[in-house]
């Protein structure tokens, strides 16, 4: 089985990018990257030294439930091209030594047994044995130290 990564939504990121407020109707806080530990959620890479930063509330979900996080992003704040949806291990998950991973049903409520810290060598063979259990729809990468969303895996179509 094979996985594939997938970054926030471009249209999501250009609205945030745009002043557009977010989760908690706040707008987004601007700073400088220092280049190091600034994963921006869009391109799945370091924001640049020196380069805007936007830190801003962001809830991977589609609607409010108790499952349902909401936390801390990262996001380049300048435009950037989204990361390409692929199996190959982005380069924000690369960083850390290591990531906490779940899995969550198509009812986006958590798949009670998925969650495991993983270093990045493994993420990969983890997921697919998350993805093991029918009941799991995707899995999201967070940090395992600040639980900060990093990414959506999903299965590769056969």
């Amino acid at each position: 089985m094979s996985i594939l990564f997938h970054a926030m939504p471009t249209d999501v990121v250009r609205a945030l990018q745009n002043e557009q407020p977010d989760y908690y109707g706040q707008p987004a806080e601007e700073t400088i990257s220092d280049g190091a530990g600034n994963p921006c959620r869009h391109c799945l890479s370091d924001t640049p030294e020196g380069a805007r930063m936007l830190i801003l509330a962001y809830r991977p979900f589609a609607d409010d439930q108790p499952y349902a996080e909401v936390g801390p992003i990262f996001l380049c704040g300048d435009t950037c091209e989204r990361f390409e949806t692929s199996g190959s291990l982005p380069p924000i998950l690369r960083t850390s030594p290591d990531y906490l991973i779940k899995g969550y049903g198509a009812d986006d409520r958590i798949v009670y047994g998925t969650g495991v810290v993983i270093a990045p060598d493994k993420l990969t063979e983890a997921c697919e044995g998350i993805f093991t259990d029918t009941t799991v729809a995707y899995i999201h990468v967070r940090s395992a130290r600040n639980n900060c969303y990093q990414c959506k895996i999903t299965r590769a179509s056969a």
